[in-house]
């Protein structure tokens, strides 16, 4: 492939990417395929002579496609986010054009320098401490990569980090908060309380490509001192060295990490924080954040249900009341039917229902379609049990 095939194959799969996310609600939310599927649809061996790029891209909707789980779906409600945005989707291609890899300052400036200034950025937005940012030329700083966590996996509970910092302190234990979902919140100020007493942690971290409109991978940690990870990962053989390593002026990543090589992830940050701003990024949240209360409202209406935690930004734990078994039943038939797809969790041994608003674009339609589902999905539910016990109860 030359640039001119290039230009017109690159324009083909930026229509293609643009009419799969325009029309993804179309797409039936979870596959119809069982494990095993794709290798039938390859052949055994790499093609010894090379393929067109037409040839492949005809094989995206035959093979590839039918066994995707549409992750940015308006009916996909499980897991966290894990959201994207047409500027990310440009820095990341961006990216890949450039191709460097930036363990050090002088492998590419522009790639450990622009890091460097995004990670300040983003510790603004949330309010960090200064003592993690990089810009006064202190100890702190941060990186694309006990724990106390704030907004836990299976239902988004916070721990109390003003009762565990100072004993972290005290016995000097490292103190490293996890805010991997809940930290892009942090950037609207009426959830900004949450990270009230990260000024005790020794590093936190949060992943931007969950909730905040940068696609995956991209995941931000900062330090209150960086010579605590670069002592550790220092490498220095005489092939990586340069001439302003020692200057004091510069930053080089391959210290602050296990690997060798880094993407130039910070692109991504850099156009989705210049084209949504501040603000356009705080009302993704806050739509989101509206949206799980308007489910939780729905599942309070239904005396059947019960909310198992409480609902403090996109995720509402719920179940019917009674066994977990019923409540197995019910999740087995939601996703069996494949309309939307849900994951459980177990809250104090109750088998419980996650959902969790994920999309960009889902609106108030997606998720009452999506309660109206469940509901009625639990009514037959509900009958086939009552009749089923009815039977054993006659024999």
């Amino acid at each position: 492939m030359d640039a001119a095939e290039f230009r017109k194959s690159g324009k083909q799969m930026v229509d293609y990417i643009a009419d799969y996310l325009e029309k993804i609600d179309k797409r039936q939310v979870f596959p119809d395929v069982e494990p095993g599927y794709l290798r039938p649809l390859i052949p055994d061996c790499a093609p010894q002579d090379p393929e067109s790029f037409d040839d492949v891209f005809k094989d995206i909707e035959k093979i590839i496609m039918p066994g995707v789980t549409h992750w940015h779906s308006p009916y996909f409600f499980a897991y966290f986010p894990s959201t994207s945005s047409f500027p990310a989707l440009l820095a990341d291609m961006l990216c890949g054009g450039i191709g460097c890899v930036g363990f050090s300052w002088a492998a590419s400036p522009a790639c450990t320098e622009l890091e460097t200034v995004m990670m300040d950025w983003l510790g603004k937005m949330i309010n960090l401490p200064e003592e993690f940012l990089a810009e006064k030329g202190g100890q702190g700083g941060g990186v694309i990569q006990f724990c106390a966590t704030l907004g836990t996996t299976p239902c988004c509970s916070f721990d109390k980090l003003f009762d565990l910092g100072p004993i972290c302190n005290k016995k000097s234990f490292w103190m490293h908060i996890d805010a991997a979902y809940a930290g892009s919140a942090f950037i609207c100020p009426e959830f900004r309380h949450l990270l009230n007493g990260v000024e005790f942690a020794d590093s936190f971290m949060f992943n931007p490509h969950k909730w905040l409109l940068v696609n995956f991978d991209c995941s931000a940690m900062w330090v209150k001192k960086r010579s605590d990870i670069t002592s550790v990962f220092k490498l220095e053989p005489l092939y990586l060295q340069h001439q302003h390593q020692d200057s004091g002026l510069v930053t080089d990543y391959r210290h602050w990490q296990i690997p060798l090589g880094r993407r130039f992830r910070s692109l991504k940050l850099w156009f989705v924080l210049r084209m949504y701003g501040v603000r356009g990024l705080q009302e993704h949240i806050r739509k989101h954040i509206r949206l799980s209360h308007q489910f939780e409202d729905l599942v309070l209406q239904d005396e059947r249900f019960e909310i198992c935690a409480e609902v403090v930004l996109g995720l509402v734990c719920f179940r019917l009341k009674g066994s977990n078994e019923l409540n197995k039943e019910l999740l087995k038939s939601i996703n069996e039917a494949k309309k939307i797809h849900l994951v459980p969790c177990h809250l104090r041994e109750k088998f419980v229902l996650r959902f969790a608003i994920c999309s960009r674009v889902v609106e108030t339609t997606h998720v009452e379609f999506a309660w109206q589902h469940i509901s009625q999905l639990a009514t037959d539910l509900l009958k086939a049990w009552e009749q089923n016990h009815h039977q054993q109860h006659q024999q």
